[in-house]
């Protein structure tokens, strides 16, 4: 006997339909097409089914009685466990508000009765490439996470470092105002930054004295290793500037492209402010004193001009932290 690989199955569709009639015909349309059906003109049922199951794409009437198209594709939406749950309308309404409401309810496509066969599965077709797609991306941008998670917790040093300065980095985007699809990318950014070392020896990495001057190089090249690793991935295109830029200096004098003032990527400024922050504050090899959070900040004001930072990023990231963290930061040193 063959047994059928989890990966392997066909793709399973949910579809919903008041009138058997029209369920039975899309049921054997798409049975003919090798795609597992679940049938259904029970809406209830239908969002139990997506919430165990996890279909991979739904086709819905939008005249059915009780809870119409709309109202189910926003339902199914809600419980899909997908990043990318498709949704296809068949209705018999053509006006252009019918589509606007479709939209606003989550819905990918529309068909208007009677539909053309050939086009409905091709469209699925489609939508399920796209979806399986998404999946893919999905996966190996949650590889590439947990290896830089990974590879920072065999040092005893930076343990917990990147996703330290990941979420101070988002917290500080919101700060400024940021929207919040750029918070996210700068927090995965902030994540990653350091993804690159990667590709350097350990024994330079923890090496607790002065590194030569071919050490230095090649320490300075993370940054470029890690946008390569990053750069195949298409879903982490926003983040590849702050992951190249983030040890640019504000007078040019920075690496690894030796970027000036603006030149420097927004997103790469603000990681580079929570980065030195937070090393500055954790302990290091290479450095007997650490600094308390206050003290830091003090520093970080005296020498807002020297060329490191962005000054007015630099006077933002103050404010906030005094804000928000000063009567919670100990006298002492942690």
């Amino acid at each position: 006997m063959e047994y059928l690989l989890e990966e392997e199955k066909p793709p399973l569709i949910l579809v919903v339909d008041d009138v058997e009639a029209h369920l039975e015909l899309i049921e054997a349309i798409l049975t003919t097409e090798n795609y597992r059906v679940e049938a259904t003109t029970d809406v209830n049922k239908a969002i139990r089914f997506a919430e165990i199951h996890s279909p991979e794409l739904a086709v819905l009437d939008v005249m059915m009685p009780g809870m119409n198209g709309y109202e189910l594709c926003k339902r199914l939406k809600s419980v899909s466990r997908r990043k990318f749950f498709p949704v296809i309308l068949v209705t018999s309404l053509n006006q252009i508000e019918d589509k606007i409401t479709g939209l606003e309810a989550g819905a990918d496509d529309f068909f208007s009765k009677p539909f053309n066969t050939l086009e409905l599965t091709t469209k699925i077709r489609s939508l399920i490439k796209l979806e399986r797609l998404q999946d893919e991306l999905e996966c190996s941008e949650d590889i590439i996470f947990t290896l830089a998670i990974a590879i920072e917790a065999k040092d005893t040093y930076t343990k917990g470092h990147s996703e330290r300065v990941g979420n101070l980095s988002a917290e500080f985007a919101g700060f400024l105002g940021f929207p919040d699809k750029d918070i996210i990318n700068i927090r995965k950014g902030g994540i990653l930054h350091d993804i690159g070392k990667i590709g350097i020896n350990e024994t330079i990495l923890l090496k607790n004295s002065c590194l030569f001057p071919n050490e230095i190089d090649l320490v300075r090249n993370h940054p470029v290793i890690g946008s390569k690793i990053c750069k195949p991935l298409y879903s982490l295109r926003q983040i590849l500037p702050i992951i190249r830029n983030h040890h640019e200096r504000w007078d040019g004098k920075g690496y690894p492209d030796r970027l000036e003032g603006n030149e420097i990527p927004v997103m790469a400024r603000i990681v580079n402010i929570v980065d030195t922050f937070d090393a500055m504050t954790s302990i290091r090899p290479y450095r007997e004193n650490v600094f308390t959070r206050a003290e830091v900040i003090e520093t970080m004001k005296k020498e807002k001009m020297s060329g490191q930072w962005d000054p007015h990023l630099i006077d933002k990231f103050v404010e906030m932290m005094e804000k928000q963290y000063l009567n919670q930061w100990p006298l002492k040193k942690d």
